[in-house]
């Protein structure tokens, strides 16, 4: 059984958001047509709390994209975005929701970020979505969404560890940064996985 995982296409990472990734609109038609190709299709939601420690306003005199110390792990800090209830937190409304049957949230905990859909970024809880693919029995899946290069990247890593077959949509993704994106594609290769076209998921 194969999965389509949709990773975090809400409105603050699409143009117009507060952390918008550059093409991310472009992605939504494949989104929703790679998704009548699958039996089980899921969400991931970035969901934090206004006071999230990975916002750069939130840390007297730091600035956004600068890189701290955040309980012991690396943080890049980001603008506010996806701030439980907002308008920024929703999912796009140009993408089909009918197929998703589950949605995970993501990023509650203000003192650790979570990139990936399976656990936060230290892995010290999970999301339970691994648990529920494999309550599915499913063996195989599918990444989409946003961005390329943070979670759609660490939720592949995660997913491979987890003994998924894991392959990354490349048509069906976008990075903040290109160059950050060719290291991550690199590294799931090296760890297993692998990068499809869209045209190519039967």
């Amino acid at each position: 059984m194969k999965a389509l995982l949709l990773i975090d296409i809400q409105n603050d990472f699409i143009p117009g958001g507060s952390l918008a990734v550059p093409g991310a609109d472009e992605i939504i038609a494949i989104c929703n047509e790679l998704q009548q190709k699958f039996e089980v299709v899921v969400a991931t939601q970035d969901w934090h709390p206004k006071n999230h420690k990975s916002f750069a306003a939130n840390h007297t005199g730091k600035n956004v994209f600068e890189v701290m110390d955040l309980n012991g792990l690396p943080q890049v800090l980001w603008p506010n975005h996806c701030i439980q209830g907002s308008s920024g937190a929703e999912f796009s409304k140009e993408l089909n929701m009918n197929k998703v049957e589950a949605i995970f949230r993501k990023g509650t905990d203000p003192e650790i970020d979570s990139y990936s859909g399976f656990y936060d970024n230290g892995h010290r809880k999970t999301t339970a979505l691994a648990d529920y693919l494999k309550g599915k029995k499913v063996t195989e899946v599918y990444i989409a969404g946003l961005a390329a290069d943070y979670c759609v990247y660490y939720t592949a890593k995660d997913a491979i560890q987890e003994g998924f077959s894991t392959y990354i949509v490349e048509d069906a993704v976008r990075a903040i940064d290109p160059e950050g994106f060719e290291k991550a594609k690199e590294d799931i290769i090296s760890k297993g996985g692998k990068i499809v076209n869209s045209s190519a998921v039967g």
